[in-house]
């Protein structure tokens, strides 16, 4: 792919490379690749600086050969989920790094890509799995797990309010010989909504594909997991940045760092602390960062992006 060619634009850039303050010589993590958007725009900034990029997806690492190519010589790829931190940073030999950024958006080739059936538009086997080494697919989901399981995953992760009716569904049509392909589902999941839910503007299967996505790749925990080690591994001074796309992760996000950014937890009763405890980090920004209008006009996926950002004490 030529460099003209290139136009992906990552969401909230200008907004997340400030939000890293980046030292040309410091030691950055991108734990989210994908198009390597945001990591080109790290890497063009070091000079005897090292970024690490993470993936799950082989497929955005062989991508990333090609568009990090002028900065190679300072780009560290590697094919492991976020949420084990720990162990790439101890992997790498690294105690700590000047900043991370992590974008929780699925990346935009996974879901143009329709044979991995993350898309609800085009026929393709039921697989939705980022990293395609994992074992469990969206086919094992909605084809073995009880309906019990089915319903609260697509109340909770797509906060779908029919998931009784769909989760319900679901078991009656597998019963008559199993859901194979993602528009066999979308029947399904059509076939279990009202009239009224069918003429909204959202697409019916919309919110049971992302909770299934969700379950898949066990995101939510991912998340909890990559924010809780992020901040204890970031140098003083360092900046965190995570993006979350829907309440769920941000909600994960917000309290995570809220917790970070607490200091003492004695009972309001007590007259001195007991505890220690002191705050890890400051919040760089009370409330989320969003879009603004003209990235709005060029990216409506940015519209439920949220941006927040801690800087480690």
């Amino acid at each position: 792919m030529s460099e003209q060619s290139y136009t992906h634009k990552p969401v909230l850039l200008e907004e997340c490379i400030q939000a890293l303050a980046i030292r040309p010589e410091g030691i950055y993590l991108d734990g989210t690749l994908g198009r390597a958007g945001h990591s080109r725009e790290i890497a063009r900034r070091l000079t005897s600086g090292r970024l690490i990029c993470v993936d799950r997806d082989r497929a955005a690492l062989d991508a990333a050969e090609e568009r990090l190519a002028p900065w190679r010589d300072k780009v560290t790829l590697v094919h492991s989920n976020f949420g084990e931190l720990d162990a790439i940073l101890d992997g790498l030999g690294l105690d700590g790094v000047d900043g991370m950024l992590f974008d929780l958006g699925v990346s935009s080739p996974q879901l143009d890509d329709p044979s991995r059936g993350f898309s609800y538009m085009a026929d393709a086997p039921l697989d939705m799995r980022m990293d395609k080494t994992d074992t469990l697919t969206a086919r094992t989901v909605v084809n073995e797990w009880p309906q019990e399981e089915l319903r609260r995953i697509l109340w909770q992760y797509g906060e779908e309010r029919y998931a009784p009716a769909i989760a319900g569904a679901i078991v009656r049509a597998r019963d008559k010989g199993g859901i194979e392909t993602t528009l066999q589902l979308v029947e399904v999941i059509r076939s279990a909504m009202p009239a009224s839910a069918l003429r909204e503007k959202q697409h019916p299967a919309k919110r049971s594909f992302q909770a299934i996505r969700i379950a898949v790749n066990d995101e939510l925990s991912s998340v909890d997991k990559m924010v809780r080690a992020a901040v204890p591994r970031l140098k003083t001074g360092g900046r965190l940045a995570v993006i979350s796309f829907h309440s769920l992760e941000d909600r994960i996000v917000k309290n995570a760092l809220a917790e970070f950014a607490k200091g003492c937890t004695c009972p309001p009763d007590f007259p001195v602390c007991v505890c220690g405890k002191k705050p890890q980090i400051k919040l760089i920004n009370r409330k989320p960062i969003v879009s603004g209008a003209a990235e709005l006009e060029e990216n409506p996926r940015a519209r439920s992006a949220k941006l927040r950002v801690a800087e480690k004490l």
